[in-house]
């Protein structure tokens, strides 16, 4: 029932930037984490970062430091600003919702780092 779109992906140079953004909707009450994240062609899906209701972050160790997730509880929406991107960032990036009993995924967004 919940829904969740992905945008902000796009055609990046080595060292830019990206803000990647993921609305919710529908019965997002049971919700209490989102995470971003990110499949690369030939490779499995990688957790890259999650924040829970209350705005506790983590982030996995490749892209540390590099990235910042962060939430407008107002408009339901999920931010994953990512900064100094590499080639070996490119990758489809899916956002979630962690609920009680259930996940919810969105449809994924290209992101392409070029060299």
């Amino acid at each position: 029932q919940v829904q969740l779109v992905e945008s902000g992906g796009g055609l990046v140079q080595a060292g830019g930037s990206l803000r990647l953004s993921c609305a919710a909707s529908g019965n997002i009450f049971s919700i209490n984490v989102m995470a971003w994240y990110r499949q690369a062609p030939g490779k499995q899906r990688e957790l890259v970062a999650t924040i829970t209701s209350d705005g506790v972050t983590k982030y996995t160790d490749p892209l540390k430091g590099r990235l910042l997730i962060s939430r407008d509880n107002a408009k339901n929406t999920v931010h994953l600003q990512m900064n100094n991107l590499k080639p070996e960032d490119t990758a489809v990036y899916y956002c979630a919702a962690i609920g009680l009993e259930r996940d919810y995924w969105g449809q994924g967004t290209q992101v392409t780092v070029s060299s």
